[in-house]
């Protein structure tokens, strides 16, 4: 469908999915998109597990585009979600860019939420707001990774700005709710460094924070994880790509058994 104009000159766009378990599978009851969001056929690479690639718009998102994603998942389904490349905030005269993603888990239900990374291109004036709101016996595998600016071609996010947003929510009390305000070149709150990674877990237990962090070490002073309310959250900051890629796959190859009791599947799309 044919996306509308924001107020503010660029691109409107939506997407709403919708999962339900359907006799032990998990299907895409429901896509709606407008705009130049939309998903791939769905794949079952292991059973029921419902895997699902989110596409983005091809050209990047710029100043004056507003995204907006709903993910609903009914009781007891389970979906994987990645996406086949990064996303990208481009460079913008002044106005800004927003995309906001909501995550509902119903009672019993799996939700991995695994995309690439999201490129904030110098210049970039970005809003990006990711909320995940769990049930009772709701189990969550996510992870985020910013990159900020093009380091591989030398170029620091030395202008623009980012507001980032992470919420958690069980039912209706916050587990997490986590800001991030960059500008103007200022990377002071990241340590001055380009990959700025998070995981989040739940619900998990000190034994399972004790292995993560046993997993971490190679990242060495840049990295954390930390256990509150039985949401696990794992902080990573690195100068390579290899390394924050390599780190978080690791971790959630370590978690998913843990979690789902199921074997790590890789999507295809991280192996081509």
């Amino acid at each position: 469908m044919q996306g509308t104009t924001s107020a503010r000159g660029g691109w409107r766009a939506s997407l709403a999915l919708h999962f339900r378990n359907d006799l032990g599978r998990t299907v895409l009851a429901r896509a709606a998109h407008v705009g130049p969001l939309t998903v791939q056929r769905p794949f079952y690479p292991e059973g029921g597990t419902c895997h699902l690639y989110l596409l983005h718009p091809p050209g990047g998102i710029v100043g004056g585009d507003e995204l907006d994603i709903t993910v609903m998942l009914d009781p007891g389904s389970h979906a994987l979600i990645t996406m086949p490349g990064a996303s990208k905030f481009y460079r913008s005269a002044g106005a800004e860019a927003r995309l906001s993603q909501h995550m509902t888990v119903g009672e019993d239900a799996a939700l991995e939420w695994l995309p690439q990374d999201t490129i904030f291109f110098p210049g970039a004036r970005a809003r990006q707001t990711t909320a995940f709101h769990l049930s009772r016996g709701s189990r969550l595998l996510a992870w985020e990774l910013f990159c900020l600016g093009r380091p591989v071609n030398g170029e620091a996010f030395s202008e623009g700005e980012l507001h980032s947003r992470l919420e958690v929510w069980l039912e209706d009390s916050p587990l997490l709710v986590e800001r991030l305000h960059l500008r103007e070149g200022d990377l002071s709150p990241v340590a001055e460094q380009p990959w700025v990674g998070t995981l989040l877990f739940y619900p998990a237990d000190e034994q399972m924070l004790e292995a993560v962090r046993d997993a971490l070490q190679p990242l060495e002073n840049f990295s954390g994880a930390t256990c509150t309310d039985n949401l696990m959250t794992v902080r990573f900051l690195a100068d390579d790509n290899l390394i924050c890629q390599k780190a978080m796959r690791n971790v959630w190859q370590l978690m998913r058994p843990l979690l789902l009791n199921k074997s790590p599947e890789p999507p295809r799309i991280w192996l081509t």
